[in-house]
């Protein structure tokens, strides 16, 4: 405690001495820096200011990216190349345990699950990864990760219960080595692992913490072969779990959602939301490691039936987020910075949570179908790049947030971060919701003397939601940037040439300044909106940002590019190889490149006198090398040679054309579908004597409700899935009884989580549905029967369709959500004691013993023609009926099956993402009640609700499609409404057409359909 309240008043005490700034300048109290410290290896280490990767220090800047949810390997590659394009340095990723045992006792990560190929394309794109394994991880899948097997665990989820701890062995064991072989210290990108997730608060009748389970946690992936540092991610930083305490970690850290999720009105932020203690408990908590968040909002989710999309949550969480939130983190001195999502992807196969559809785009940077098109990835790539190129700040020290130390006025704030030479000043405005455009000065100490910018007159401006990182003492190149109150973009050279690339929006005034001994630089560009002066030891050049770019050339020294914001966007740094074993990765000693234009540009490397760049074009662009020129004019795009390079300013330009290809696209709606019923279960001659007896007379299933109560059954016997082995995709229940002819009602309780539905027969006739709602997970309801429609003394049964929406996550211990029951909770038939019906469950076919295997345990649900293997390519659909789902649809309630075929040539070298977009239908009483899954070559890639959505749009990756050949595509139409349904329309649409760098990713395995001797 007392060495902790010393560290905060020495950093009191820092903050007065620079506000009051010194003759001497850059003389300031020193902190006593905690020893770097080895873990079990010697490659990754740590001091309370960074971490040491090779003995170098280095900021882990990184971005999630979830491979479970693009299972396409090929295309890794592609978002690790668009991450570390954006200036991070580092991945991050989750993985899901129930991909990967959904049989217990058998662990299996091969195909479109391996981590191998994840592993190399991390090492090909240069970037490190930090492991999130779990075994929960909560990352809005289904059960959070857990296996749905563990429904029947009777031990309490994440505690230390003998019977949890055992279920989790088998895959610790298996994916901890999978790990320990991608670690760095075996030439692997991994250099740091998560265990657990969130571990942060629990119920009142568990053990809290349970350091035990914790401990053991940390023990089994040692044993496993884990060596690199432990990191914890708590949901908030209370410190529960800190280095040194048992079931600790090496390095502390807490996860940050502080703008929220309402999405609905991307223009407002809630007061008081912007963390600001964030310094203060990172010093009581773990002050000897570097400030670790490992994930921070990077975007938003949207729900079924919610009010908001995701393009709604992108611009919440968009570029004025990021410039405040994200510079905000930095002045907390924060060297472990993880964004999630970088990339979110999507929830094919049934594998997310319920409530969330088919799309985890999150709104992220990345969108879901991979382009780059959001205005908040150039500005995520404008803040990494600084701090990639600005290497003071990571022996730095924050100091105290202030109103009136630094700034002529307290509506604007100020946190000073304080390096040995090199000071960074975070600005923002005070009330950090403000829209206001307030002027202001900055005074700061310097090298030259205590100055108050701007010298020349005038003053700074902020414009609403803005925040700058305004620098004195900063190194370019050798030279010294005495100050600058415009943002830095990044910095290079060429041989003795330094470059550097300030910006600012368009209409303000900035100002910078170098010793007056560099000499005053000639203008290229606009000169009356540049003003150059001489003022004591520093020559202070002053601009007004314009569309304009201004370049000032201080001889053959150095050149300083003057940028409008939006201009900068353009510009890409790109990283050369270094020697092994930096290699690709990214390190402070690097050669650079500095290229402006282009959609997207991947990688450089220089042979000889060539400079070979692969990139990503929308447009025909002007390509400007202004940065790490090679010595001659031989410049290379995606392995072609550039013609009519040109040399001037010392910059090499050259036009790349961008004539796009005509593309064929098929008609969906006007193909040759094939059709069949996919609910044979209501009728009369249907046998399911092979399904499984719903017979249990009680159930494992322990969960809780919000005030602890434990689900009991109301049923003689238990109907709820997961007791018979049933977790994703559908339910189906047959009760078969011997009529009375008294029968009125039946009534019902079922439960499929956020979003479901289900629908009703007897024998054939249609009862009724519960259509869905965007927040039930359950619903009771009652269904008449007609009078007298029942024979007495004949066999009748009660067929329930049900829409499985995933498992609930688990993310309070003790509470046990992820047991949550699914299926028939109650029922009640009247005339009829519930014992007179006996019930019949089927999900996918062999449940937990599923049958494909490459597509994994979630893919499948109950429907009939997803048990017979239908939905896979090549089905024997040759005496299938001809029906078109726009144009015929079906006439009644029910399930129809409608398959077709059709291909693809698009041509090599260009990246051209598909949609497959459903039209929204209104029916005769409002919007239309039906359901519908999406499979493209037996891969489940939607499922779109029509009178829920909002989702209309399903992105689906090259590889999964098949750009040079045969698709088969399937859907399941399932009406909801006693009238039928149809489409309102499906069409195959590009996103996107990109003259593209990126290789064929291949073919992620599609087996092909073959008789299952098993199915029913």
């Amino acid at each position: 405690m007392v060495a902790r309240q010393w560290i905060t008043a020495a950093l009191a005490s820092v903050c007065s001495l620079q506000a009051l700034g010194s003759a001497a300048g850059g003389q300031h109290l020193a902190i006593t820096e905690s020893s770097r410290r080895d873990a079990l290896q010697n490659v990754v280490t740590w001091d309370a200011h960074s971490l040491f990767v090779r003995g170098e220090r280095i900021i882990f800047y990184s971005g999630e990216f979830h491979p479970f949810r693009l299972p396409v390997p090929g295309l890794w590659l592609d978002i690790f190349q668009k991450i570390k394009a954006l200036g991070y340095n580092g991945a991050t990723f989750y993985v899901d345990w129930r991909l990967l045992e959904g049989t217990q006792g058998k662990f299996t990560a091969e195909g479109v699950f391996a981590f191998e190929p994840f592993f190399e394309a991390a090492a090909e794109a240069g970037l490190y990864l930090l492991a999130r394994p779990g075994p929960y991880i909560n990352a809005e899948v289904s059960g959070g990760g857990f296996p749905g097997w563990l429904q029947r665990q009777p031990a309490i989820l994440r505690t230390n219960e003998t019977g949890y701890v055992d279920a989790t062995k088998n895959y610790v064991a298996n994916i901890g080595k999978l790990i320990a072989n991608a670690e760095i210290t075996k030439g692997g990108p991994v250099i740091a692992m998560q265990y657990e997730n969130e571990y942060t608060y629990g119920a009142s009748w568990i053990e809290w913490p349970d350091v035990e389970y914790m401990t053991d946690v940390v023990q089994l992936y040692r044993d496993s072969g884990v060596t690199v540092p432990f990191i914890n991610n708590e949901a908030s930083a209370i410190g529960l779990f800190t280095p040194g305490e048992p079931g600790g970690p090496d390095i502390y850290g807490h996860d940050s959602y502080p703008i929220g999720w309402t999405c609905s009105e991307p223009d407002v932020w809630t007061a008081g939301a912007l963390p600001t203690n964030f310094r203060e408990l990172h010093l009581e908590q773990s002050p000897e490691t570097p400030y670790a968040i490992p994930e921070y909002q990077g975007g938003a989710i949207a729900y079924w039936g919610g009010s908001w999309d995701l393009e709604q949550c992108a611009a919440f969480i968009g570029p004025e987020a990021e410039r405040v939130f994200y510079k905000n983190n930095f002045g907390f001195g924060i060297d472990i910075f993880n964004i999630y999502m970088a990339y979110g992807g999507t929830n094919w196969g049934n594998l997310g949570q319920p409530g969330c559809y088919t799309s985890y785009d999150y709104g992220a940077a990345i969108k879901e179908d991979r382009t780059i098109t959001r205005e908040k990835y150039p500005e995520a790539k404008l803040i990494a790049q600084f701090i990639k190129a600005s290497p003071a700040y990571l022996s730095a020290t924050p100091g105290n947030l202030t109103n009136t130390s630094y700034v002529s006025t307290p509506d604007i704030s100020t946190t000073p971060i304080f390096g040995n030479v090199t000071n960074f000043y975070v600005t923002r405005h005070s009330d950090y919701t403000s829209l206001d455009t307030t002027p202001y000065t900055l005074t700061v100490p310097t090298s030259a003397g205590n100055v108050t910018i701007p010298q020349l007159g005038g003053t700074l401006t902020l414009n609403g939601r803005d925040s700058k990182v305004q620098v004195t003492d900063y190194e370019v190149g050798g030279h010294n940037l005495v100050y600058s109150s415009s943002d830095i973009y990044t910095h290079g050279s060429t041989g003795e040439k330094a470059v550097l690339l300030l910006y600012g929006f368009a209409g303000e005034t900035h100002e910078f300044a170098f010793p007056s001994s560099l000499g005053k630089p000639t203008i290229e560009g606009d000169e009356s909106s540049v003003k150059v002066a001489t003022v004591g030891s520093t020559l202070v050049v002053q601009w007004n940002v314009t569309e304009e770019r201004k370049v000032l050339h201080y001889g053959s020294n150095l050149d300083v590019y003057l940028l409008w914001r939006n201009d900068v966007f353009n510009y890409w740094v790109l990283e050369l190889e270094a020697a092994s074993p930096v290699g690709n990765y990214s390190s402070q000693t690097k050669n650079t490149v500095i290229v402006n234009g282009g959609y997207l540009l991947r990688a450089a490397a220089k042979e000889g006198t060539s400079l070979y760049l692969t990139g990503d074009l929308n447009a025909t662009t002007t390509l400007e090398v202004i940065s790490g020129l090679p010595g001659s004019n031989n410049l290379y795009f995606n392995g072609e040679k550039v013609a009519g390079v040109k040399s001037a300013n010392g910059r090499l330009s050259a036009k790349l054309e961008y004539a796009p290809p005509t593309l064929s696209i098929p008609d969906l709606a006007s193909l040759d579908w094939k059709y069949l019923d996919s609910l044979p279960e209501i009728q009369d001659s249907y046998d399911d004597s092979a399904w499984t007896k719903a017979d249990h007379n009680s159930t494992s299933n322990d969960a809780r409700d919000d005030w602890g109560t434990v689900f009991t059954l109301k049923t003689p016997t238990s109907l709820v899935a997961g007791d018979y082995g049933y977790h994703t995709g559908s339910l189906i229940y047959r009760g078969h009884f011997s009529a009375t002819g008294n029968e009125t009602s039946l009534y019902l309780e079922t439960q499929g989580g956020s979003g479901f539905g289900h629908s009703v027969w007897l024998n054939s006739a249609f009862l009724g549905s519960f259509n869905g709602a965007g927040t039930p997970a359950g619903i009771n309801q009652t269904l008449s029967i007609p009078p007298s429609a029942l024979t007495k003394g004949k066999n009748y049964v009660i067929t329930v369709l049900i829409d499985h929406m995933g498992e609930e996550t688990n993310w309070t211990p003790g509470y046990d959500l992820m047991k949550t029951p699914r299926g028939i909770l109650d029922f009640a038939l009247s005339g009829h004691a519930k014992s007179d019906i006996a019930w019949k469950v089927t999900g996918n076919l062999g449940g937990e013993n599923y049958a494909d295997l490459t597509r994994g345990p979630l893919n499948e649900g109950a429907l009939y023609a997803e048990r017979q293997g239908y939905h896979l390519p090549s089905p024997p659909s040759g005496k299938w009926t001809s029906k078109n789902p726009v144009a015929d649809g079906i006439a009644e309630a029910g399930v129809g099956f409608f398959a077709t075929s059709f291909d693809l040539d698009l041509p090599k070298g260009w990246d051209v993402p598909l949609d497959f977009a459903f039209a929204n239908v209104t029916g005769a009483d409002g919007v239309a009640d039906y359901r519908v899954q999406l499979f493209v070559n037996g891969y489940q890639f939607g499922k779109y609700i029509n009178n829920l959505g909002p989702q209309t749009s399903f992105p689906v990756p090259q590889g999964i499609l098949d750009y040079s050949g045969t698709n088969y595509i399937a859907i399941t139409l399932w009406s909801q409404d006693a009238g039928g349904a149809k489409l309102g329309g499906l069409q195959l649409v590009t996103d996107a057409v990109l003259k593209s760098g990126i290789s064929d990713p291949g073919l992620s395995p599609r087996p092909a359909w073959s008789k299952r001797t098993n199915a029913y």
